[in-house]
C-alpha cells in the first residue's frame, strides 16, 4: 500500500469487529407482509438474497395476486379474500394510467385521489380478511419471529406487527402524503423539498415555494381520506385508538428505495438506510455492489436482533 493511504488502527479495529458481528445476523425468522404490484418486485431480490444467507422466511399474502408467486426462496401462507384476479387487474391498471396522465393540478388531484380510494378499499378489505384469520393469526403467534418486514404504503404490515409485538423493517420507496417524513421527524422544507404534483425543483424562487406550500395542503385531506380506513380498522383489532402515523412511527428501520440520480438530496435519520442499488439488482453488478446489498441487508437484521434484545 503506498505511503499516507494505510487506515487509523482505531478505524481498522472498529471495521473488524463490525464484519464480524455480521455473523450474528446469519438466521433470523422474518414474516413479511408485501404489497402487491411493483412494490414486491423489489421486495423479491432482498428475499432472495436473505434466503441465500441463512434466513428463514414466511411470506403471508392474500390468495389472489398478481405477481406474489411461491418460490423456494420463502414459505407461502395463504388467507382467503372477497377479491377476483379481474377486480385486482382492473384497479391497478387503472391507478397505473391516472399516473402517468397529463393535465392541470387540480385534475390529476382528483384522479389521484380516486385512484387511491379504490385501491384503499382494496387494500382494507384484504387486510381485514387478514386479520379475521384466527388459524393464521395463531401460527404466526406461535411463530416466534425475530422481525417483520412490509411496505408501510399499505399498513396492514404495520397492524399486524403491533399485535405480535415484532419489531417491523420497512421496505418502501415513499409514504403518500409525506407521512415518511413525519414518522421519522425527517425535516422537509417547503423552500427546498418540491411537494407531489408541483413538477418544482430543489431550487425554487420565492414566488415557487410560495406556490409549494399551496400544493401541500391538499396533502392533509387525501391522507384522511386514505388512510382513515386504515386506522378505524387498527384501532378496533387493537383495542385501542391508533392512527397511521402512531404505527409508522414504531418502524425500527427504514430500506429506503432512493436513487441520488433520482431524487433530491435529503437529511435521513440514523435508522434510515438509502438501498437504490436494489432496482439494479437483475443486472450485472460489480463485485463490490453486490458486497454492498448484502452487507445493508445483514446489518439491517443485526439492528432488529438488537431490537428485540432491548425490548425483552
Amino acid at each position: 500500500m503506498a505511503p499516507g493511504l494505510s487506515a487509523p488502527p482505531a478505524v481498522t479495529a472498529r471495521l473488524v469487529v463490525l464484519l464480524s458481528l455480521l455473523g450474528l445476523a446469519v438466521g433470523g425468522k422474518l414474516l413479511v407482509v408485501p404489497v402487491d404490484g411493483s412494490h414486491w418486485l423489489s421486495m423479491r431480490q432482498v428475499l432472495d438474497s436473505l434466503w441465500q444467507r441463512g434466513h428463514e422466511i414466511v411470506v403471508v399474502a392474500p390468495e389472489v395476486s398478481l405477481y406474489i408467486k411461491p418460490s423456494e426462496s420463502f414459505v407461502m401462507k395463504y388467507f382467503a379474500a372477497p377479491l377476483t384476479l379481474e377486480e385486482v387487474k382492473k384497479e391497478f391498471q387503472a391507478f397505473l394510467q391516472i399516473s402517468f396522465e397529463e393535465g392541470s393540478f387540480l385534475t390529476r388531484l382528483l384522479k389521484a385521489y380516486e385512484g387511491m380510494k379504490r385501491l384503499g378499499e382494496l387494500s382494507v378489505l384484504s387486510c381485514e380478511w387478514l386479520l379475521k384469520n384466527q388459524e393464521l393469526l395463531r401460527y404466526l403467534q406461535e411463530s416466534q419471529f425475530d422481525a417483520l418486514l412490509t411496505d408501510p404504503v399499505v399498513p396492514c404490515g404495520l397492524i399486524l406487527a403491533e399485535h405480535l409485538s415484532l419489531p417491523s423493517v420497512y421496505f418502501l420507496r415513499a409514504v403518500p402524503c409525506g407521512l415518511d417524513f413525519e414518522a421519522t421527524q425527517c425535516p422537509k422544507p417547503l423552500s427546498y423539498i418540491p411537494r407531489e404534483f408541483s413538477q418544482l425543483t430543489d431550487r425554487m424562487t420565492f414566488f415557487q415555494r410560495v406556490r409549494n406550500l399551496l400544493y401541500d395542503f391538499p396533502n392533509f385531506f387525501i391522507c384522511d381520506f386514505g388512510f382513515q380506513p386504515f386506522a378505524k380498522l387498527a384501532s378496533e383489532f387493537l383495542h385501542q385508538d391508533v392512527t397511521v402515523l402512531d404505527l409508522l412511527r414504531q418502524g425500527s428501520v427504514w430500506l429506503l428505495r432512493v436513487e441520488f440520480v433520482l431524487d433530491y438530496p435529503r437529511p435521513l435519520m440514523p435508522n434510515i438506510i438509502p438501498i437504490g442499488g436494489v432496482h439494479c439488482a437483475h443486472k450485472k453488478l460489480t463485485q463490490v455492489g453486490l458486497v454492498l446489498i448484502c452487507a445493508v441487508v445483514d446489518l439491517c437484521v443485526l439492528r432488529v436482533k438488537f431490537c428485540v434484545t432491548e425490548r425483552n
